[in-house]
């Protein structure tokens, strides 16, 4: 399976980006992914936020933005699933091409505006999930709303009955002023309100942040604040960079957000002074540059409960969801740990 899938990226990586990625989207309907289903020890299960997950593994929001492949994916070895992001209506999002692959850097820049089809479809999509998969849905604002935290709360109402947590994402750099919402009076309103629709559902469930990883230490002091006093159920660090320092790439001038392995350091030193200013009181879901178990070990060691990864399917392919987990595993039972928690920030000083 694993020459089969190397075959499969080589043949993606001579496509457009986008092309490619939904070629891999396809490819996740025609069942021609690895399925090893659920990857779980009593060493890997975590909660997260009051959510029990199989592995602490998941996938990033992007990858399945309208959630066509929920089913797949859940059998692909992640703990858990974020799709979107979604807004309340549809839309295109930006002028193409918008995806670019930074191959030299192991890397990717995108600007694609949230593109999606909209809450509604969404929703169809999620009624039909699997029923033992951890699914949690990336909230968005369409880019001319004229009530871009009504939106968030609005998206949370219509598709809340199929999710197991939400995301509030601030942080994507290419909805213009999206990233002013996490000013502290702005952020907390919008918390405020999507939690007030939260807590009127009839099964409430977390609410997840997602920062950017450019803020300065006066902002992440700020979001730390925010996040205590809203009570939100977990901050995911980070979305990605506008950065562009050390990349060797053709594409490296393009607009737009940075991700993989060049977010590494960064995201991990942004996870690190969150946990610190937190002191522990709120999960954390690390994210930026995993490319392998030692990196996701080396976020839990930061402060991380559980992590997340997208781009660095593009270069290793779906099969790294359970290589990442299983070797997670091993790297827990290398240093004594009998479950993640007990390894979560036990090396955070090492990135202050």
């Amino acid at each position: 399976m694993k020459l089969i899938e190397k075959l499969g990226l080589n043949a993606l990586h001579r496509m457009d980006p986008e092309a490619a990625h939904g070629m891999s989207i396809k490819a996740f309907k025609s069942g021609l992914t690895p399925a090893p289903g659920p990857v779980t020890t009593p060493r890997l299960k975590t909660n997260l936020a009051g959510v029990d997950l199989p592995n602490p593994v998941g996938l990033a929001a992007g990858f399945d933005k309208n959630g066509e492949v929920l089913a797949p994916l859940s059998r692909a070895g992640f703990g858990f699933i974020e799709v979107g992001a979604v807004t309340p209506r549809p839309q295109l999002g930006n002028p193409k091409p918008r995806l670019f692959r930074l191959t030299e850097d192991k890397a990717a820049i995108n600007r694609f505006g949230f593109n999606n089809e909209g809450m509604e479809v969404m929703a169809k999509r999620l009624a039909e999930r699997p029923k033992d998969a951890v699914i949690g849905l990336n909230l968005g604002a369409n880019k001319d709303s004229e009530d871009r935290a009504g939106d968030f709360a609005k998206v949370l109402a219509h598709c809340a009955a199929h999710l197991d947590f939400a995301t509030v994402n601030v942080s994507s750099p290419n909805t213009e002023k999206l990233r002013d919402l996490q000013g502290k009076a702005a952020l907390t309103a919008l918390l405020n309100g999507v939690i007030e629709i939260r807590d009127a559902l009839p099964r409430p469930l977390p609410i997840f942040l997602k920062i950017a990883p450019d803020l300065t230490e006066p902002e992440l002091q700020d979001i730390a604040e925010v996040a205590r006093e809203t009570r939100v159920d977990a901050v995911i660090a980070t979305n990605t960079t506008l950065s562009r320092d050390g990349l060797r790439s053709a594409h490296k001038g393009e607009a737009g957000g940075l991700s993989g392995a060049p977010l590494f350091e960064k995201s991990t030193r942004v996870l690190a002074k969150l946990s610190q200013l937190t002191g522990g009181e709120i999960p954390l879901i690390g994210v930026g540059g995993i490319s392998n178990a030692e990196q996701a070990y080396a976020k839990i060691c930061a402060g991380a409960s559980a992590v997340q990864f997208y781009t660095a399917m593009v270069y290793g392919g779906i099969s790294l969801a359970a290589d990442i987990a299983h070797g997670l595993d091993q790297l827990l039972a290398r240093d004594g740990y009998d479950s993640v928690a007990e390894a979560v920030g036990s090396k955070r000083e090492d990135w202050l």
